[in-house]
Parts: structure tokens; C-alpha cells; sequence
């Protein structure tokens, strides 16, 4: 098999792994391509590289394929999330003057309960709240709306949403242009470094297995170059479950560490893939399983029920018609393309396609050919679910 090259662009985080690690441990080589991974500065400049043919694939917000059907945000290159790179690996966290105020109110930073972290931060802020996200159209934007707004705090001015790209969030917080931020990791963990900020929960803490980044490509790009694309998948699907090994931890900080990926401490990165995070410069730290996630609980699978769940957030705050929202949600979340590149390999893929979200409590094991797939916890916060239509 003659090795094709493939440019596929990422950001420099924690969850860009299994792109790095198809790369430098084999797995694209085994299926015959090479990856050229090229680094972007923003979410939207990534967006429009992939839209304009400037790489081939992309790793990418979950959310973007969702709102670029939708026509939002721009980038109307139709889009495909082909597969999930990543569940959760987000931090919220806030700057050291709101910190003092909630401890001053007795508030401890369990980093665990939302609804109470919620409320503190309202009860100690006299002005509206300033969040960074890295995207408008972001799992982060949507998580931070979604936790808000079911405490019954988000009304008109109370909450300000700023674009800052993930590895200036800290400097956006030390420059107090913002007073929190949702952002993934190692970001977070960059503003606690700098003394510049402290951490107030993680992503799972509102909704447990949130869909975080997808391989996305063009729509018309993965209907002519199939054979290119199922050899893409396989290979970052590979690399998940590698990823997943306790064992790959050490080597897998050292290769995101590489100055051509994150170039940071290696330390740094390595709390976020053992969910060991330090929340506070007095060197607090708090523990969250499965922080950040690349196979486990069939963390790849493009559940369209996901998909779903994005399009009815992004137009219950849009203004956009939630049903029209969802359809054309579930139509780029291409379970049937992941279907297809897996046929051949060992992977057990869950018999459905969409299921009830936030309807988990624990693993449960749910019907698949091989009868092996065990789908995690996936709660909400506030013990609501989402049923799609499909």
C-alpha cells in the first residue's frame, strides 16, 4: 500500500492526543497514510482551513459541524463529524479577585457540585459575569449557557460571553478582560500556574460525558474520498484506545509536550490525562475520573442524539426553531461512515444510533453485535434528559 499524506489541522490541547498519537506511534502508518498535523491559533481559523481545502481533516469543536449546518458562526462549507476524538476535558475556572470572594464566603471549591458552585458565584459577583470561551459555537459556551441558565441565572446582561483562543485564556484572565472562562485542558491549568487563577469545577461536573472534539470533514470530501477517510478513522479510533491504557500516560504527556504540538511542561499536561488537577496557586488539588476521555463508554461513537442535544441548545439561545435545529444536527453526525471504517476491525459498535441523554445513572451495557459495550455515566447536572426525535 503506497502511503498517502493527509493534512489535518489541530489546536494546541490535551484532547488534539489521539491525532498526535496516530502519528507518532504508528497507527497512521499501519493504515497507510501520514499525517501532516498543522497547528492553528483559533477555533475559527481552523474552522475556515478545513472549509476552504487548506487540510483535509480536522480536529475540531464538536459543535462547529452542528452550527455551520445551521448557517451560524460563518464557514458554510458543509461539514461531517466522522467521529468523536474526545469526551470532556473542559475547565471552568475564574480570576483570583472572584477566588478571594468566594472564599471569603465559605464557599470550599469541592470541584465536583455544580449547582452550588453556580450559586456562590452569583451570590459573590457585584456585576455581569465576563466568560471566556474558546468559540461562540463551543461545547464550552454551551455547557457555561446550560449550567447558567438552569440555575436561573442568565437573563439579559447578567452573563457577557468573550471569544479568546485556549492558549491566550490566561493571559485574557491576567489582563482582566475577563473574570472566568470555560476552557480545555491545559489551558485552565496554565492560569493556575501563573497565579493568575483558580479552578471552580470541570466540564463532567455539568454534564458527565459531554461530546468535546470530533474528526471533522467536508461533507463532499467524505463521499469522494472514502477509502482516505476509513483509514483516518481507523487510525485516530486506534490511537484512542491506546490512549486509554494507564500505561500510555507518561509517553503520551512527552509527545504532546513536543514543541511542535503543546510545547509545555510535560507535568502540565499529564493532570489532565490522569484527572489529577491542581485547582489553586496554593497547590489545592482535586480529583476527577475520567476528566478527559478517548474510548472508554464508546467515547468515538457520533451519537446523532448528541448531535441533537447541540442543535436544540444553540437555538433555544439563537432564536433559531429547535426541531429544524435538531434535524439538521443529526444529519452531520455520520455514524453510518464510523459503521462503515470499523466493519473490518475488532471494534463492538452499540446497535442504535441515538439514545436518551443524561438518562445514565452508571455503566450500562447496551445491545451491540459482540453484546461488550458498556456506555458510562452520562448525567446532567440537574438530573434532567434529552430524548431525541430519531
Amino acid at each position: 500500500m503506497r502511503t498517502a499524506a493527509l493534512s489535518v489541522g489541530f489546536i494546541p490541547l490535551v484532547d488534539a492526543a489521539p491525532l498526535v498519537v496516530a502519528q507518532e506511534m504508528g497507527f497512521a502508518a499501519q493504515e497507510g497514510i501520514a499525517l501532516d498535523l498543522k497547528r492553528a491559533p483559533s477555533w475559527s481559523s481552523l474552522r475556515d482551513m478545513l472549509s476552504f481545502g487548506q487540510v483535509d481533516a480536522a480536529h475540531m469543536l464538536s459543535t462547529v459541524p452542528v452550527a455551520v449546518a445551521m448557517g451560524l458562526g460563518g464557514g458554510g462549507t458543509p461539514l461531517a463529524a466522522v467521529s468523536v476524538m474526545s469526551v470532556n476535558g473542559n475547565v471552568v475556572g475564574v480570576n483570583r479577585a472572584l477566588e478571594e470572594r468566594l472564599r471569603a464566603a465559605g464557599y470550599g471549591f469541592d470541584f465536583a457540585d455544580a449547582r452550588a458552585a453556580g450559586q456562590a458565584l452569583f451570590d459573590v459577583s457585584d456585576r455581569p459575569l465576563r466568560v471566556g470561551v474558546p468559540f461562540p459555537f463551543s461545547m464550552h459556551a454551551e455547557l457555561v449557557f446550560y449550567w447558567l441558565a438552569s440555575l436561573g441565572s442568565v437573563a439579559d446582561g447578567q452573563i457577557e460571553i468573550r471569544t479568546v483562543p485556549p492558549p491566550l485564556m490566561a493571559e485574557a484572565i491576567e489582563a482582566g478582560e475577563i473574570d472566568a472562562f470555560c476552557v480545555g485542558e491545559p489551558w485552565g491549568s496554565r492560569s493556575v500556574e501563573k497565579g493568575v487563577g483558580a479552578l471552580l469545577l470541570p466540564g463532567t461536573a455539568i454534564w458527565n460525558f459531554a461530546p468535546e472534539k470530533v474528526l471533522a470533514v467536508r461533507q463532499d470530501w467524505a463521499e469522494t474520498e472514502q477509502s482516505l477517510l476509513f483509514r483516518l478513522i481507523r487510525s485516530v479510533w486506534r490511537a484512542g484506545r491506546w490512549l486509554a491504557e494507564r500505561d500510555s500516560t507518561l509517553l503520551a504527556t512527552e509527545l504532546l509536550s513536543k514543541p511542535g504540538y503543546l510545547d509545555l511542561p510535560p507535568e502540565l499536561i499529564e493532570r489532565a490525562l490522569t484527572g489529577q488537577l491542581t485547582i489553586s496557586a496554593a497547590g489545592e488539588e482535586r480529583h476527577t475520573p475520567q476528566f478527559v476521555e478517548f474510548a472508554r463508554g464508546a467515547a468515538n461513537f457520533p451519537w446523532r442524539s448528541q448531535a441533537e442535544w447541540i442543535g436544540h441548545q444553540m437555538a433555544l439561545r439563537t432564536g433559531h426553531d429547535p426541531a429544524a435545529a435538531r434535524q439538521a444536527a443529526a444529519q452531520v453526525y455520520r455514524t453510518d461512515l464510523f459503521r462503515a471504517a470499523l466493519k473490518d476491525t475488532s471494534a463492538d459498535l452499540p446497535g442504535a444510533s441515538s439514545k436518551i441523554e443524561g438518562a445514565l445513572d452508571g455503566d450500562t451495557a447496551v445491545a451491540s453485535a459482540a453484546g461488550r459495550v458498556i456506555l458510562c455515566r452520562d448525567r446532567f447536572f440537574d438530573g434532567r434528559v434529552f430524548e431525541p426525535t430519531g
